[in-house]
């Protein structure tokens, strides 16, 4: 489990980007014959914003693989250009945490940032898109999302697709479809997976009954995968597994319980987004079930048939990885095929709560070397020229969050962040266990009050990396967005969003502009020039 660190709920306020209008001057006039002095001549128009045509970010991590590599230059950490809720009535524990995955806001290649909002104390939500350089709503849609059994309140992701639709889960494990988010309005469609006809026979029942549970994974053709949670006997007669909808509209599904060949799987991993192999022929998906047990499992992407299948577990005890509903942990697929995904350990403490950074081959035939922390993260990837100093002979780095907590197992709270070589080694500094060599890390910057000696946490579950300035966006639980320098290993800039709390962590991500986006106590921050 994470640890959390107190924090007040309080947040600094920040510049709001507003459409200017034009000043219209006043009038008045004199009597008796006085001159009448002429109005001063009306100020200049503003400005007319160039429009923008640049990279989208499109889903969770940017891409199907989960890299988090930005297209364009980060801009600045100078100022937040505007700010909106994510979380209309925030719920805070007893001890003033925020124990709520908020889902990654999207932006779409024309600059509509595109994100899910709670939209009250019950976990119902809205999606909302809103113009990139000024914050301005553009449009809003009501969802009918029913969320998973839970603990900590899973993540509400929405996905654009390449033709720039969105889509997002809707109640019984349907999808809705929004065209064009560039656009005011739009058309607003669903699509059940296990037929259209199905859930409008049966609507009351299966919007209980069928829950989608993770992110939409989509590919560049359009089509689409996410998990689902069944109740036995629905009327649709689906068990909780894997779906797809083709682009055409065709849904299929298999169970997760029978594809794993386990009867102790239940599902997919709640949080855990699938990914796509390289040549999208692949996709890679978390299922769990007893125990939190689970498989990281290789399927068909076209027809979901097994191609293998490989058990989650602790390098260290040798016995099944806890794969958790409180972590978004999801794979991700680095620059050369290889699969990484994130597992805590088999018995809590035991490796600090950090759990392990699994890692195997595109075919899943091959366990490769872990890394040394792997809880509620997803690896973002790190070309090898973003690192000058680096002198290996890996083409790329894997970029992980770092945290090594205070008052589970032997953890110091010597918070840090870290540049993983996945083809070199060293000890780990824990358990002695072989893992990936670090070539760079550093501590997070901000004291901890409530464990001397220690410093804050991070607080990413995806990491935005930004090749063109050699640096990573990372959020901290001290309530500052950072730039990390890779250059320099330092952190070159910093701007402060709230007061800090102990939050679940949450995802960074570039705009088609380069604004950095940051989701920081219930609120989603725009920040550049």
């Amino acid at each position: 489990m994470e640890e959390f660190k107190p924090g007040r709920r309080g947040f600094t306020a920040a510049a709001t980007a507003l459409l200017a209008g034009a000043i219209l001057p006043g009038c008045g006039g004199g009597g008796g014959g006085a001159a009448v002095t002429p109005p001063p001549p009306p100020p200049p128009p503003p400005p007319v914003p160039t429009p923008v045509d640049g990279p989208a970010w499109p889903a969770f991590g940017r891409n199907a693989q989960r890299a988090a590599n930005s297209g364009i230059a980060a801009q600045p950490l100078s100022r937040i250009v505007w700010q909106t809720p994510v979380d209309m009535a925030p719920q805070y524990s007893t001890q003033g945490y925020l124990l709520v995955h908020y889902g990654s806001p999207v932006i779409s290649g024309k600059n509509t940032v595109v994100l899910p909002v709670k939209r009250a104390a019950q976990k119902i939500y809205k999606i909302e898109g809103r113009d990139g350089l000024s914050g301005i709503l553009l449009w809003s849609v009501d969802s009918d999302y029913v969320m998973p059994a839970h603990n900590w309140t899973p993540s509400y992701n929405v996905t654009l697709l390449p033709d720039s639709r969105m889509v997002a889960p809707g109640a019984g494990g349907k999808v809705m479809v929004r065209e064009n988010v560039d656009n005011v309005s739009g058309a607003v469609s669903t699509r059940a997976f296990y037929g259209d006809a199905v859930y409008t026979a049966n609507k009351a029942a299966l919007d209980t009954q069928v829950v989608i549970n993770t992110p939409i994974t989509a590919d560049t053709a359009g089509n689409i995968w996410f998990g689902f949670v069944a109740a036995a006997g629905n009327p649709a007669g689906v068990s909780s597994g894997i779906a797809r909808i083709g682009a055409n509209g065709a849904g299929s599904w298999v169970s997760a319980t029978l594809t794993a060949g386990d009867e102790n799987i239940a599902k997919m991993a709640t949080n855990s987004a699938p990914a796509l192999s390289l040549d999208q022929q692949t996709l890679y998906v978390v299922v769990n079930g007893t125990g939190s047990q689970g498989y990281l499992l290789a399927l068909d992407s076209t027809t979901l048939a097994l191609k293998r299948r490989v058990r989650l577990s602790d390098p260290d005890s040798g016995l099944p990885a806890r794969v958790s509903d409180d972590s978004t942990a999801s794979p991700s697929v680095g620059p050369d095929g290889e699969v990484y995904i994130g597992v805590l350990e088999t018995v809590y403490g035991a490796h600090n709560a950090r759990g392990w950074l699994l890692h195997y081959s595109a075919d899943l035939a091959l366990t490769l070397t872990p890394g040394s922390f792997g809880w509620d993260d997803t690896a973002s990837f790190v070309p090898r020229a973003m690192v000058p100093a680096y002198l290996g002979n890996s083409d790329y780095l894997v970029m992980v969050k770092y945290n090594n907590y205070g008052r589970a197992g032997s953890g110091d709270s010597m918070n840090r962040i870290a540049i993983l070589d996945p083809n070199a080694t060293q000890a780990d500094f824990i358990s002695g266990k072989t893992v990936m060599k670090d070539v760079m890390t550093i501590l997070a910057p901000t004291p901890d009050p409530a464990f001397p000696g220690g410093f804050i946490e991070w607080c990413i579950n995806t990491a935005a990396v930004d090749p063109a300035t050699k640096s990573v966006m990372v959020n901290s639980e001290d309530g500052y967005l950072y730039r990390w320098d890779l250059a320099t290993n330092t952190l070159s800039q910093k701007i402060r969003l709230t007061s800090g709390l102990g939050e679940s962590y949450t995802p960074t991500a570039i705009g088609a502009d380069g604004k950095v986006y940051a989701i920081n106590n219930a609120i989603l921050f725009a920040i550049g020039n």
